[in-house]
Formats: structure tokens, C-alpha cells, sequence
């Protein structure tokens, strides 16, 4: 991003503080038990409802948005390159990438109002849904299908390690708080096989999937629980061999990252989004990153997500 983009990031930040966030007490209006007591949910999709006061819809000429940080946010902001430059054509507006560190702070920032939409990786889809007001709509698939990935455990190919009970009392990387398959799923789900998390062992938190991937394989984790998808995107950039990995654990399959925008965005606005998401056909760049996806599909996040709110109820509140 050039000094003229950073500025133009900076001022769009700037002036959407400047902005008011709907709120919405519980009391006063329909809603489901999760989401936080800013929001309505008349009709009990698990999402926020836009505000039925028009006077409180957001229409700005400038859109800022980011994607999930699953890795350096840089290699995202020249990936979706061509993806902004098509919203640009296609809304008519001026659209600013603004790369985030964390998931904390990508949703921290739809809260407060300094996102319209963005993508966010799975297990924080649900925090950006009930604590931001986030309304996932698309995916990323092939054809028909929206993408998945699994959770996996990966320990160094010359470990002695064949089983998830084994590691207890060892060193073991956790991605983040938020990650679904780097923390809830592992929390949810290890115990069956033997390995309970904060009782057999104490998650490290590495901050990141890659981080925790090539940490197995310097010795510096005995284990690491990451997304499938992240391993084979580091295998293909031959950051990692495959072969220095072995696989001890695979869990069913989880949906991929979503995309979401703020529940207060005025519904022409949504609708011209949803419909420029959907003509957008990937580039080659953009297939090859992803796994041969080559398109935005439209979800349903009551429906779509509705394995991994499982996951995390089974994980427990506390997670978050």
C-alpha cells in the first residue's frame, strides 16, 4: 500500500469514528441470548438485524475493510488487490484494505464502527457476529461447494508421538483465544481422545497457525493444533515439507473463513455489496492461494455455522 493509500486509510478510519454505532437495548426489542445487548434479532437468525430506524443506516462513500490476519497481513492486501479494485468498479466508491493484526482487533474494529465488512476466519465469525454486529453472507468455494478445512494435530515426523494421549504434560501450541481450529475445537474435542486442554497440558499460544506449524518443526512445540488449509498453503509456498509432519488427529469438517458486514449498513448498500461479491470471478493468483477456489458463495450463518457454535458451546463460554 502506497503513502497515498495509507493516508486515504487513515482519513476514512478517522472520519468513521466520527460516527455513531447503533445500539439497541435487550428490553426494548426481540433478540437472541448471544449476541450483545446492542442488537435486535426479530427474526432469530442469530444475527444482528439492521436498525429499523433508516436514520441510523450507514451509506459512506468510502468502505474500509480487512481480512482475517490467519497470516502475515501483508500477503492478504496484495492478494485481494484486484478483488478492491473490482468493489471500487462495481459500487462506485472508494474501497480501503486495512490490514489488521488480530482477530481481537478485526472485530474490535467492526464494533466500533471502523469496518464496514471483512473476512474473518471461523471461530472468530462467531465472537464478530454476537460482539460486532457482523452478518456473514458469503464464503469462498468451487462451483456450489463452500470451502472446509479440518482440524488437525501435527507433531514432528521423528517424534515418537502416535497419539493424542501421549502429549500430555508436553508442549503444545494453541493458535489464538479465538481460532477455531487453533483453541476451541482442540478444547471441545481432545478430550475424547484422551487429552484435555488446561488439565493434561497448558496451551501455548503461538499467534498464529504458520507460527505454530513452523514451531513443530523447529522443536519448539512437541504438538500444535492448526487449520488444515494453513498446513497445505505452507506446503505449496514450500515454507514446509511435507514429509516433516506427521498427523495424529483429524477432526470433521469445519466451514472456512466468512465474510461479513456491519449490521448497520444501509440494505441498498448490502445489496449492491452481496451482488458485487458474487459477479467477482478469483484470479489465478487468488485460486491458486485458495485452493482452486474460484468464487464468493452465499451462506447462511444460522445454518452455516451452526458446527462450530456447537464446538464452542461444548468448549465452553470461558473460551472467550
Amino acid at each position: 500500500m502506497n503513502a497515498h493509500r495509507l493516508f486515504l486509510a487513515g482519513l476514512a478510519l478517522a472520519c468513521v469514528l466520527l460516527l455513531p454505532v447503533s445500539t439497541a437495548a435487550k428490553a426494548g426489542c426481540e433478540t437472541t441470548a448471544d449476541l450483545d445487548e446492542r442488537y435486535c434479532d426479530a427474526d432469530r437468525d442469530y444475527v444482528a438485524d439492521a436498525p429499523t430506524d433508516p436514520s441510523k443506516w450507514r451509506d459512506p462513500q468510502t468502505l474500509v475493510w480487512a481480512y482475517a490476519p490467519i497470516e502475515e497481513p501483508a500477503v492478504y492486501a496484495s492478494l485481494f488487490k484486484d478483488f478492491t479494485t473490482h468493489l471500487e468498479a462495481c459500487l462506485g466508491r472508494q474501497i480501503v484494505y486495512y490490514p489488521v493484526q488480530s482477530s481481537k482487533a478485526e472485530i474490535e474494529a467492526m464494533r466500533s464502527g471502523r469496518l464496514h465488512f471483512a473476512g474473518f476466519s471461523t471461530g472468530p465469525t462467531v465472537e464478530a457476529v454476537n460482539r460486532a454486529g457482523a452478518v456473514p453472507f458469503a464464503a469462498k468455494g468451487i462451483g456450489n461447494a463452500v470451502r472446509g478445512y479440518n482440524l488437525i494435530a501435527i507433531v514432528r515426523a521423528d517424534s515418537p508421538f502416535k497419539t493424542l494421549a501421549e502429549l500430555k504434560g508436553r508442549r503444545v501450541a494453541h493458535a489464538s483465544a479465538f481460532s477455531n481450529s487453533g483453541h476451541l475445537a482442540p478444547r471441545a474435542l481432545f478430550p475424547g481422545e484422551g487429552l484435555s486442554p488446561g488439565e493434561d497440558y497448558a496451551p501455548i499460544m503461538s499467534g498464529g497457525h504458520d507460527k505454530s506449524i513452523l514451531g513443530v518443526i523447529s522443536g519448539d512445540y512437541d504438538m500444535a493444533a492448526v487449520a488444515s488449509d494453513v498446513l497445505e498453503r505452507l506446503i505449496e509456498r514450500r515454507m514446509v515439507k511435507r514429509e516433516d509432519l506427521r498427523v495424529i488427529f483429524t477432526s470433521g469438517i469445519f466451514p472456512t473463513s466468512s465474510f461479513a458486514y456491519a449490521h448497520d449498513l444501509a440494505p441498498p448498500l448490502v445489496a449492491a455489496m452481496k451482488r458485487c461479491f458474487f459477479d467477482f470471478a478469483f484470479t489465478a493468483e487468488m485460486k491458486s492461494e485458495f485452493h482452486g477456489d474460484e468464487r464468493f458463495l452465499p451462506i447462511r450463518y444460522d445454518r452455516d455455522w451452526a458446527s462450530v457454535r456447537e464446538v464452542i458451546d461444548k468448549a465452553g463460554a470461558s473460551t472467550f
